[in-house]
């Protein structure tokens, strides 16, 4: 036998070494002691990392304001105190702060690191000594400075890395906890083998297992008891599967057959039709019947049997008994994705003639004492009016930009390219986007505005243009000093039909356009304001002309820049509240015409009215208003209604008046004024089918109004359970009208059904609603703009129910004002009575007082004897009564009674 080598392996032998490497911490070495700038000599350094806010807040801009040449900049100590009270610990400075408020000087040195000398690109010198050294170093010669400039590029100065001591930070916790780490006992195999067969060639064949011993070993699974893995964690899915259980039934079927009959009539003989002639049962019977005979026959020929009375009511109640389709549908919403900051929509309006395009006007929602806190950066956000389209949900298509936050805004009814809005620090400003027009219009439809019961948007831009929207700078701007000092409420234009002159008197408009607006604000007062120009067409000279010679950006039209910055207002009205010194606040307001506005013939003008590719824009070369030889129109209605912030409704007059004493302009007292509400009105709004009726909203109730009618309201509801925020009257049915609430919740109101209450309620968002705008796309579909106050738009399609009045819906609606109107009159002439009975109980009784005071002394003296008579009378009979006395003799019982 040849001796046998051995050799052993073990399973598992070679470890993982990778992560059992392990830190070996010299006894005898000294630790290293970390860079600092007083071990590099400069201990009056502190190096800093300036971010780019705070290189802005600073004005120490890296290559602008801190360059090459001087890269230096003095930072005054208390602008750095005010950053650490506004920014906190989030302030740059921060890590030096100690240092500076110990700093000794008014201005600190901080210079721009550019080559990172000391690790950060800015440092701070915290010396006064430092700073002088800094900014007054010594003058070096000429020659001194070419050798150290030469030196410096040519030779190259070596400087090891310096060894730092390692600090343990707890990461040898973590690597011992993901390190492999072996948990089974390790096995040992022994192979052994011939020694002569080391080496010997091997020759393979093939070889049926089965047939040779030992050569076919089947290695079967078992379960093995000494490793057993616990499933600690399971993935488990489950989908629930609705039962399915198909049925059938068939309805048995009879084939169809024809079947006939027939009868012969029962007929009498001569006998019993005399018998039955003269029986006295059938007499009565026809005189019975015989009236009730006539009178079917005269109702057959008054009325028309054949009317069928089920259809007829069906028709006539179908806007109040169809409960199945009375709830607004959500269509669509439009959220400002692109703008991170908090912002609510202010006003509503859509688009005169391009369906399907709504422009919302957008403001942060701060208080006034934020306002005042972030001033600064409220500068740097832009204040707009978007466009948005229903072909493009995300995308706004235009952004009208403005000097401040817009709260009202509204389309020239001339020309729909021109906008006029309100700021909240009471300026007026004015677009043009006539340049854009054939951004926002349809060429693909060729002009083509064909209505159909759905909803097709005429609005459609191309995809590449909706991905980025444009900004469109505002055309001009009120002046400051001459306009509102407020925020501004409410704005309106007046019709192209007349026009205004500085008393208040009404002429007609020859130009066919709207020049004119009206706007109210929280500073007490209400301006009308004339786009056109108001000095005289007198031409300059030449060398004022270069003077005031401004170039005008390229994308910003000339429009209307001779208003730019000084524009004034033409007419400027206080509501005075009488003999105290102090006005009336208005928040909304509502001339007599503004219901011509809602009419669809208007409408039509509008669109032809728009200035088409080619044509002259007649805003582009306006006239010089207020000419002398305007013709006055004459029985023209100069009153309108005002709602306040005190919840006031107000009557009044724009006509102006001289003041006897002073011979000044002034506003004339108000006709009427109406404490109604409980908060701020702001909704006063006249009916798009009568022009005499108007609501007004404010607080916690709503209330309609009747022109001519000054006794008080028609209708004034009860206090909601939550404050209404915004309403509006609904453009096709004269009795209905919608109002939002601070709850989110729209209160639906149908006069014809309910007076009292709200026909229905509908919870819309989960904020205050802040404005309401129905539009009609077509005779069968409507919709209504309804805004939140975290800045949602939402589109909401108006069901059949609420857009399609019934058969006689505005003669009821006339009809129930009418009775309201004498149902005030009756009542006020019951309150005339009742105080003409009132004064004369007050009379009667000042009669009798003054009767007792007119009797005479003679009759007082002798009224009072009498009544002593008669005292001593009833005292005699009392006492005889009671038997203290005797009767006298001469007088009897009768005497007694």
């Amino acid at each position: 036998m040849a001796p046998k080598s051995q050799k052993q392996k073990s399973a598992g032998g070679h470890k993982n070494t990778k992560r059992s490497k392990t830190k070996q911490i010299l006894p005898d070495r000294e630790e290293v002691e970390p860079v600092t700038m007083e071990s590099m000599g400069h201990p009056e350094i502190y190096p800093l990392v300036l971010t780019t806010q705070t290189q802005e807040i600073f004005n120490c801009r890296i290559d602008e304001d801190v360059t090459d040449e001087k890269p230096y900049k003095l930072i005054k100590k208390e602008d750095i105190l005010a950053d650490f009270k506004n920014r906190a610990a989030v302030s740059d400075f921060y890590p030096v702060k100690k240092v500076i408020q110990e700093y000794p000087g008014d201005d600190l040195l901080v210079v721009y690191d550019k080559d990172f000398r000391y690790g950060l690109n800015f440092y701070l010198i915290g010396t006064e000594e430092g700073k002088e050294n800094y900014l007054n170093r010594p003058e070096v010669p000429e020659e001194q400075e070419e050798y150290k400039e030469h030196t410096s590029e040519d030779l190259y100065i070596y400087k090891p890395p310096i060894s730092k001591p390692w600090v343990s930070l707890g990461s040898e916790k973590e690597i011992d906890e993901e390190s492999v780490k072996e948990s089974a006992k390790q096995i040992t195999y022994m192979i052994s083998r011939k020694r002569s067969e080391f080496g010997a060639p091997v020759k393979f064949r093939d070889q049926n297992a089965s047939s040779v011993k030992d050569a076919y070993i089947e290695c079967t699974a078992y379960p093995d008891k000494n490793f057993i893995v616990k499933q600690l964690e399971k993935d488990v899915g489950m989908q629930v599967v609705p039962k399915v259980k198909d049925t059938s039934t068939q309805t048995r079927w009879t084939y169809p057959k024809n079947a006939s009959t027939q009868y012969y009539p029962r007929e009498f003989s001569e006998e019993e039709k005399e018998i039955f002639g003269q029986s006295k049962p059938l007499i009565d019977f026809l005189n019975n019947a015989s009236i009730s005979v006539e009178i079917a026959l005269q109702q057959n020929e008054i009325m028309n049997t054949f009317i069928d009375d089920w259809k007829c009511l069906a028709e006539e109640e179908g806007t109040f008994g169809d409960k199945t389709d009375t709830h607004l549908k959500e269509y669509q919403s439009f959220t400002d994705l692109h703008n991170l900051t908090e912002n609510m929509v202010t006003s509503i309006s859509w688009h005169p003639t391009i369906y399907g395009l709504i422009a919302v006007s957008v403001a942060i929602r701060l208080s006034l004492e934020d306002r005042v806190h972030f001033s600064g950066k409220l500068l740097l956000q832009p204040s707009l009016i978007l466009f948005w389209s229903f072909s493009d949900p995300i995308h706004p298509q235009l952004m009208l930009e403005s000097p401040d936050d817009i709260f009202c805004f509204k389309f020239c009814p001339s020309d729909p390219n021109i906008i006029a809005g309100g700021c909240i620090n009471g300026q007026i400003v004015l677009w043009d986007i006539t340049a854009h027009a054939d951004r926002i219009e349809n060429i693909k439809t060729g002009g083509s505005r064909s209505k159909k019961a759905t909803l097709k948007p005429m609005f459609l831009l191309e995809p590449d243009s909706n991905k980025e929207a444009t900004y469109i700078r505002h055309c001009a701007v009120s002046s400051i000093e001459n306009g509102h000092k407020k925020v501004i409420t409410d704005i309106h234009w007046l019709s192209d039909t007349f026009e205004i002159n500085r008393m208040g008197s009404v002429f007609e408009n020859r130009s066919g356009i709207c020049c004119q607006l009206v706007t109210c604000s929280a500073d007490c007062t209400i301006c009308f304001w004339d786009i056109r120009s108001q000095k005289a067409l007198t031409p300059p000279p030449i060398e004022k002309k270069k003077e005031e010679s401004i170039e005008i950006p390229f994308d910003v039209p000339s429009t209307f820049l001779h208003l730019d910055l000084s524009w004034k207002p033409l007419i400027k009205i206080r509501l005075s509240k009488g003999e105290t010194s102090l006005d009336h606040c208005p928040t909304k307001i509502s001339l007599s015409e503004d219901h011509l506005l809602y009419k669809a013939q208007d409408k039509i003008l509008a669109q032809s009215k728009v200035v088409k590719a080619g044509e002259m824009n007649p805003y582009h070369d306006l006239e010089g208003a207020l000419a002398n030889n305007l013709k006055p129109i004459e029985d023209f209605c100069t009153k309108f209604f005002v709602g306040t912030e005190e919840g006031g409704v107000i009557y009044t007059d724009w006509k102006m008046e001289r003041d006897p004493e002073t011979g000044r302009l002034m506003a004339k007292k108000p006709v009427n004024l109406y404490a109604v509400h409980d908060g701020a009105v702001h909704t006063v709004q006249r009916s798009p089918f009568y022009k005499d009726i108007i609501l007004t909203i404010g607080g916690w109730n709503l209330a309609i109004w009747k022109e001519g009618i000054t006794t008080g309201p028609l209708l004034q509801s009860c206090c909601a359970p939550k404050r209404y925020t915004a309403g509006h009257w609904s453009l096709t049915r004269p009795g209905v009208f919608y109002i939002g609430r601070e709850d989110g919740y729209i209160d639906i109101w149908d006069l014809l059904e309910k007076t009292h209450e709200p026909a229905q309620s509908q919870n819309i968002c989960i904020t205050m609603i802040t404005y309401i705008k129905p539009w009609t796309f077509t005779a069968k579909q409507q919709f209504i703009a309804i805004a939140d106050y975290y800045g949602t738009l939402h589109i909401l399609e108006i069901p059949w129910t609420l857009s399609h009045p019934s058969t006689n819906e505005a003669s009821s609606m006339s009809y129930y004002f009418e009775r309201e109107v004498k149902h005030l009159e009756y009542v006020e002439q019951r309150k005339k009575i009742r105080e003409q009975e009132k004064k004369e109980m007050e009379l009667e009784l000042e009669k009798k007082k003054t009767k007792t005071y007119q009797k005479s002394k003679e009759q007082m003296e002798a009224e009072l004897k009498a009544d002593y008579d008669n005292y001593l009378e009833l005292e005699k009979n009392t006492l005889i009564n009671l038997g203290l006395i005797k009767m006298p003799e001469t007088m009897s019982f009768m005497d007694l009674m």
